[in-house]
C-alpha cells in the first residue's frame, strides 16, 4: 500500500481539526465550559486525547477557534441567503443579523466566549478568527469604507459590545433595541437584512 500523499495527510489533519471545533460547541452547549473535558471532545469528535494537545493549547484556545468557525460559518450563511445581494449596505445588515442572532440563539456558548476572551488568554489569534475578519473586513470595504482595515476594528467592537450588552445576566439589553442603535449607526435601512419586527423598537422597550 502506498504512503498517503502531503495534500491527503493534510486534509485528514483538517477534517479531524474540524470534528473537535464542532464536538467542542455542542459539548459546551450541552454541559457547560466546566463539566466539558478535552477527554470528552476527543471522544465525541472520534479523535485521539493527543490530537487535541497537538491542535490547541488548552480548553479555552479550542473553545475561541470553535466558535470563531461558527461565527464565520452563520456569517458566511446570512451573506449569501437568499435573495443573494452584492449591495453593500444589505450585506453590512446581514452581518450585524448574523452576530446578533448568535447571541440570542446561543447564549450559553456565546457567553462563556465573550467570558473566555476576558481572562489572561484574551484574544486568540487562529485560523478559524482570521476568516472571521476576513469576511467581516470584506463586507465592511462592500459598504463602501475608505479605510476597511480600522472599519474592520471598530465594527468587531461595536458587536462585541452588542454580544454581551444581550448576554449579561439579569440586566440584559433587548437585541432588536441594538439593532436598531447598530443600524442607525451605520446609516441602515430597518428593513435591510433579516430584522425581527416591522419597525424598531421604541427607546423604551
Amino acid at each position: 500500500m502506498s504512503p498517503r500523499s502531503a495534500a491527503a495527510n493534510e486534509e485528514l489533519r483538517r477534517r479531524s481539526r474540524e470534528r473537535l471545533l464542532r464536538a467542542t460547541v455542542e459539548l459546551v452547549e450541552e454541559r457547560g465550559f466546566e463539566a466539558t473535558t478535552l477527554a470528552d471532545i476527543a471522544d465525541r469528535a472520534g479523535t485521539a486525547r493527543g490530537l487535541v494537545s497537538y491542535y490547541f493549547p488548552g480548553k479555552r484556545q479550542l473553545l475561541q477557534s470553535a466558535v470563531h468557525r461558527l461565527m464565520h460559518l452563520e456569517l458566511a450563511s446570512c451573506l449569501e441567503r437568499e435573495p443573494r445581494t452584492e449591495d453593500g449596505r444589505a450585506l453590512l445588515a446581514r452581518a450585524i443579523d448574523a452576530v446578533l442572532g448568535l447571541a440570542r440563539e446561543r447564549p450559553r456558548l456565546m457567553r462563556t466566549h465573550m467570558a473566555g476572551i476576558l481572562t489572561a488568554e484574551g484574544f486568540i489569534q487562529c485560523p478559524e478568527q482570521q476568516r472571521l475578519a476576513s469576511l467581516l473586513r470584506d463586507t465592511v470595504a462592500r459598504y463602501g469604507s475608505p479605510d476597511p482595515e480600522n472599519d474592520y476594528r471598530l465594527l468587531r467592537a461595536q458587536l462585541m459590545g452588542a454580544v454581551m450588552a444581550v448576554l449579561v445576566p439579569g440586566a440584559p439589553m433587548p437585541a432588536g433595541l441594538l439593532r436598531a442603535e447598530l443600524f442607525q449607526r451605520y446609516g441602515l435601512a430597518w428593513e435591510l437584512g433579516f430584522p425581527p419586527g416591522a419597525q424598531p423598537p421604541s427607546p423604551g422597550v
